[in-house]
């Protein structure tokens, strides 16, 4: 590991204000990612300005969404009454990150802004239609992801709440690399209160990315049996030694219909 200035700002402002006049710098947040990173030589950043500082966590529910803050840990979501109540798919998907150490540690700001391609979250914010407030704007998930480890954010932006809608019915299922319980494939269902579905898929792809076909199908029948024939190709899939493209494409829609009969 590199030397680096490390700072650790009480105001968002004043770590905005901190990296843009860093060489090269990187924010921390829950460090799940980073301090591996550096550990390994994989990144040596000239400053370090910890998120862990802002004091910025904590949990909202009102009658039409849930706002999480970006500095709230998986585990706080995964254990949460009110989440679970609103949203169930939101909880089991938190409760299924990683290990003990990492769903305390972590934290949903630090997770969605990484983009990890194999990430939970990213699946959850697609697949409700959620809103990522920053420090400067409000960003659609649509338009947030828009790449392996790659986001909408500038690169002084900081994550500060994601705002989830409260849907009818969702659920997550994922099949979970056994050795870093990241997902190989995680499907995110949701019937939205207008009725249209989102379906997201994280793990298979080099990105988060929804299924048309599938969101057309379980519109008109929100049924597992619905995703019967619907099959996504295998083309542009990731395919690893832990997986081939072709099994991953099986895999997202023997997930999916998980999902959508956990869904509720």
């Amino acid at each position: 590991m590199e030397n680096f200035n490390y700072v650790r700002p009480a105001k968002a402002a004043d770590a905005v204000k901190a990296m843009k006049k860093a060489k090269d710098g990187k924010y921390m947040s829950g460090g799940m990612t980073l301090l591996p990173t550096l550990k390994q030589g994989l990144a040596a950043p000239s400053d370090i300005i910890d998120l862990g500082g802002l004091g910025n966590s904590g949990i909202t529910v009102s009658a039409k969404a849930v706002t999480v803050k970006a500095g709230t840990t998986h585990v706080e979501v995964a254990t949460s009454k009110e989440v679970k109540k609103a949203i169930a798919a939101l909880t089991v998907l938190a409760g299924g990150i990683g290990d003990p150490h990492v769903r305390n540690r972590g934290t949903i700001g630090g997770s969605i802004s990484n983009n990890d391609p194999a990430a939970d979250y990213p699946s959850a914010c697609l697949g409700l239609g959620a809103t990522i407030v920053t420090s400067d704007r409000k960003i659609a998930a649509d338009k947030f992801f828009t790449g392996m480890f790659s986001t909408a954010l500038k690169p002084a932006e900081i994550v500060t709440a994601v705002e989830f809608p409260i849907p009818d019915k969702a659920g997550y299922a994922k099949f979970p690399n056994p050795a870093s319980r990241y997902a190989m494939v995680g499907v995110f269902v949701a019937k939205m209160k207008d009725g249209s579905v989102r379906v997201a898929v994280t793990g298979a792809g080099p990105g988060v990315f929804r299924v048309p076909e599938m969101e057309a199908a379980l519109a008109k029948s929100f049924k597992s049996s619905a995703l019967d024939g619907v099959q996504v190709k295998a083309r542009g899939l990731n395919s690893d030694m832990h997986a081939s493209a072709e099994y991953r494409a099986h895999l997202i829609g023997v997930m999916a219909k998980r999902a959508v009969d956990a869904a509720k």
